[in-house]
């Protein structure tokens, strides 16, 4: 004989009751921590004269970036895509890395600013309030959602220069729409080499212009707003403590807690679209 074994639906429905409220309990707590921090963030904001945005991948995340790893398909799915971003294999095989790269320049040039964006170019246009931006990413997003002063710490994908004598280069560059194994790099019409991407790889130091631009914002900001940036990818992690030490307020605005949290004066857990528009909102 086997038996069986039942639950009163009478029961069920009470289980399935009980787990409701307690999901409904959770989400409204974290609505209001939410709402919570992000009138806090804007009471900083309102009250400062010069905010610094620091801004990681996350940022370009809610405009459709993909990230390397995301960005693998086709010809690429079987290629690490670190190793397209590393100066030893531009020396390896210039024509593979050209062509991954001006690939992913199109895709970037196919996304339009999101909603942070606009709210910080639109904040900047404020009388009597100064909005810097520096920023890990290399689209120019930033400046298409309306910021004017954007320092781009690991350079830009729509700038080239010389890969060897460094002369910068405004002719014009194929943007395949398709992924492809191989395209031919320009030449620099100065020396005769090939012309490269303007944005730092793997194995190369950050510009010193723009490194020193982004240590001096964060001395003279009165507010940091950091936004989709893990904090640990270093040297660029640690602008934000220089900030810190000054006593200035620091929100970030992240969907989950990063190693930057620690520091934060206001942790507003969601995405840059969601988040910076009722930040920056008058």
């Amino acid at each position: 004989m086997s038996i069986m074994l039942t639950l009163d639906p009478r029961l069920c429905r009470s289980l399935v009751n009980i787990e409701n409220i307690t999901r409904l309990k959770d989400m409204t707590g974290h609505d209001k921590e939410l709402q919570d921090s992000l009138e806090k963030a804007h009471a900083l904001v309102s009250d400062a004269q010069h905010i610094e945005v620091f801004t990681g991948a996350g940022m370009s995340a809610d405009s459709g970036i993909a990230t390397f790893r995301d960005a693998e398909t086709g010809v690429w799915e079987n290629v690490d895509p670190n190793i397209m971003a590393s100066v030893d294999s531009w020396a390896e095989n210039p024509g593979q890395m050209w062509a991954f790269s001006q690939w992913r320049s199109y895709l970037a040039g196919q996304a339009e600013p999101n909603a942070g964006h606009i709210a910080i170019g639109d904040w900047g246009k404020r009388d009597g309030v100064k909005v810097t931006v520096t920023t890990q990413n290399i689209d120019d997003l930033h400046e298409r959602g309306g910021s004017t002063d954007v320092a781009h710490l690991h350079g830009s994908q729509f700038n080239y220069r010389c890969s060897v004598c460094s002369r910068p280069w405004e002719g014009e560059v194929e943007y395949p729409t398709e992924p492809v194994e191989r395209l031919t790099p320009p030449t620099c019409p100065a020396c005769g080499n090939l012309v490269r991407p303007g944005v730092v790889w793997f194995g190369e130091a950050l510009p010193q212009g723009g490194w020193m631009k982004a240590e001096q914002r964060m001395r003279e900001a009165d507010l940091v707003v950091i936004v989709g940036t893990s904090g640990v990818v270093y040297p660029a992690a640690a602008l934000p403590l220089i900030a810190r030490e000054r006593g200035v307020p620091i929100i970030e605005v992240t969907p989950k807690r990063t190693e930057l949290s620690k520091i934060a004066t206001v942790v507003v857990e969601t995405t840059a679209a969601e988040g910076l528009p009722r930040i920056f909102a008058d």
